[in-house]
């Protein structure tokens, strides 16, 4: 694995770029500075840049959630999010699972997120009882984000009717405004364990690479991902024939810093390792 000082060191031998949002471009409260000046290196050079998030809201509120951050719209070639996926995927059914999951949709996860069902034909719904199947967001406004047991009676509940769920975000975690807490992915984790039947939509699943190397239109030898977690932004990639560099400064930061701030690249290339993962390239944080 090489280690850089700055990405400007292995950009010149790619022609495109799948970026994590979460964790490398923002921290869901602010746009990290230096991601969006090396943006808009990458933007000056020529390079396609595509943005790929497991936020479970459609592309359209993402767009104007970075542009209330700084982010301009015109920093980036395009943008797919586990949101949009979601929306697609309700509008017309890609298999049989999607077509049978009716009409009445119980949300498990917070307003924001509701712009995913927006215009759709479904019928929302106010208790798991009332459900054909549930939409999990993530936690929500009314609980402890940090704590998965706030949201066990909610789950046994849409277990106990035997509910599909569609988990909108894969992310076991992230950290948001500096503060580390739970995603819809942890969630679908412990339903799974109830039993019950779960199907998400994002990264680490190889299919969700799929439109985003349609819309580079680039050969994958010529395309970098770059992303912070290793369980979806770097597996993810690595299963879809992509390289990958990985951004240690996000997700697993805390665990890999040393107490002067600096990375033990002997303990990052054990952490790697020891997910079965192989990144070409790493660096403490997403700048030129």
């Amino acid at each position: 694995m090489r280690f850089l000082t700055g990405f400007s060191e292995i950009a010149s031998g790619y022609d495109g770029f799948v970026l994590d949002l979460w964790g490398v471009i923002h921290d869901g409260v602010n746009a990290f500075p230096h991601a969006v000046d090396c943006l808009t290196h990458l933007r000056d050079a020529g390079k396609r840049t595509l943005l790929l998030s497991n936020v479970p809201r459609p592309n359209d509120a993402v767009r104007t959630m970075m542009r209330g951050m700084g982010i301009a719209d015109e920093l980036y070639t395009g943008i797919l999010t586990s949101g949009e996926a979601v929306r697609r995927s309700l509008q017309s059914p890609p298999d049989a699972w999607w077509a049978a999951l009716g009409e009445r949709v119980y949300h498990l996860g917070p307003e924001r997120d509701r712009p995913v069902l927006a215009g759709l034909k479904l019928i929302t719904v106010d208790t798991p009882a009332e459900a054909d199947f549930v939409l999990n967001t993530g936690p929500d406004d009314h609980r402890n984000p940090s704590d998965i047991n706030e949201f066990e009676p909610t789950l046994q509940e849409c277990a106990k009717h035997r509910l599909p769920m569609i988990c909108g975000n894969p992310d076991l975690e992230v950290i948001r405004g500096g503060v580390r807490v739970l995603c819809a992915g942890s969630l679908a984790v412990r339903y799974q364990a109830l039993g019950g039947d779960v199907r998400s939509l994002g990264k680490p699943d190889p299919a969700i690479y799929q439109p985003v190397l349609a819309q580079l239109a680039l050969p994958k030898h010529r395309v970098l991902a770059v992303g912070d977690s290793l369980r979806t932004d770097i597996a993810g990639a690595i299963s879809a024939g992509l390289e990958v560099c990985w951004v240690l400064d996000g997700l697993h930061g805390q665990a890999l810093r040393r107490a002067d701030g600096t990375y033990d690249q002997r303990r990052v290339n054990e952490e790697a390792k020891a997910h079965g993962l192989a990144p070409v390239a790493a660096m403490a944080r997403f700048a030129w």
